[in-house]
């Protein structure tokens, strides 16, 4: 069996509130295999988004473990957490968290300089021509519409060629037609490189486009629902 590129094994995640603390995740078991598609979906606050922070390291796990190719996330140190993310991890967000003060082109080709990749603006304007922004290289954040800027987004994240790609509603400031739109331009991406993905959605239409779905509910699994399947 193919060792999976993403492990969790009894992953918790609690975090400090106005409240006191609050157990968001609770025992999570999941792989998933290389090259393969997830979506994450359930109702809202079920920790779908929490799962793919602790997925990503950007959220590090209260308890269990969380391994990415191989790598224990829980037990490196932030720099070495943003190192790895650089050189293995394409992140996508809902907000688009472009530079503003920074052309389409400089905001894809500078995460490529950080990671001291060669020809970092060639394959900038490449990505930015995959994803049809070849006419907004020299465009700026507040020149370009939100469909456009989630496609600098997708090209900034995927210019790494990453092993993993995970998206976190992508298409949740967009509306309908442009939401179809960069959907195609995530597959299109994934298909380009081969990256595993997971994404997550509310949108039915994105999750069924996936290998398989894991629904949450409560921060655990869903395995009822899933079984129903």
């Amino acid at each position: 069996m193919t060792d999976p590129v993403l492990s969790l094994r009894g992953a918790r995640l609690a975090l400090d509130g106005n409240a006191g603390r609050v157990d968001i995740l609770h025992g999570i078991d999941i792989d998933v295999i290389a090259g393969e598609t997830v979506g994450l979906i359930g109702p809202s606050g079920s920790g779908k988004s929490s799962l793919l922070m602790l997925m990503g390291g950007l959220e590090r796990a209260t308890g269990g473990t969380v391994s990415a190719l191989g790598h224990d996330l829980t037990a490196l140190g932030e720099d070495a957490l943003a190192r790895f993310r650089l050189k293995h991890m394409g992140v996508v967000f809902q907000s688009f968290h472009l530079i503003p003060t920074m052309t389409a082109l400089e905001n894809v080709a500078t995460p490529l300089e950080l990671a001291g990749i060669k020809n970092a603006f060639e394959r900038a304007e490449d990505e930015l021509r995959a994803v049809g922004l070849e006419h907004r290289l020299d465009h700026y954040p507040a020149q370009m519409s939100g469909g456009e800027q989630q496609r600098v987004a997708l090209a900034r994240a995927s210019a790494p060629r990453p092993a993993i790609l995970l998206a976190d509603e992508p298409t949740g400031n967009l509306d309908g037609p442009t939401g179809e739109a960069i959907m195609d331009v995530l597959f299109g991406l994934r298909d380009r490189h081969g990256a595993t993905l997971v994404l997550v959605t509310h949108a039915p239409e994105l999750a069924a486009r996936c290998d398989r779905q894991i629904r949450l509910r409560d921060g655990r699994l869903d395995t009822m629902a899933e079984a129903a399947e």
